[in-house]
């Protein structure tokens, strides 16, 4: 017998609202019974577990000790404006001259989370 992951839950201060930022970084929806206000809300991720954030009074404190990596359809680079146009901030270069490594970036609350390079990328790399 086995687990499975039902979702991965994110604390935040305004659940609703950072839902709908990683709704819009994931191209994912959110659950039609969540609304504004709410405490819990999720984005209802295909073929995986969901994104569950859970409003909480605390603040963030520290670096996440899980965090996503996101792999982009687009380019590394055109995915790391769209973020950062959604409103996510840029924390870190990781990347390598060969074109590898990755970007970190923290959503609106300041959750730390990865942009790969695309498949496309990976592939044309050799």
């Amino acid at each position: 017998m086995v687990s499975v992951v039902q979702n991965v839950a994110i604390d935040c201060a305004d659940a609703y609202e950072l839902a709908r930022f990683w709704s819009a970084a994931t191209g994912s929806p959110l659950d039609p019974e969540d609304g504004p206000g709410a405490r819990e809300t999720q984005v209802l991720m295909p073929g995986g577990p969901a994104l569950y954030f859970n409003q909480v009074p605390e603040k963030k404190a520290g670096k996440n000790r899980i965090h996503l990596c996101l792999r982009p359809e687009t380019s590394r680079e055109q995915e790391v404006e769209r973020l950062t146009g959604l409103g996510a901030v840029f924390r870190a270069d990781h990347r390598q001259p060969d074109g590898s490594g990755w970007v970190v970036l923290a959503d609106p609350e300041g959750n730390e989370f990865c942009v790969l390079r695309s498949a496309a990328e990976r592939a044309a790399a050799g």
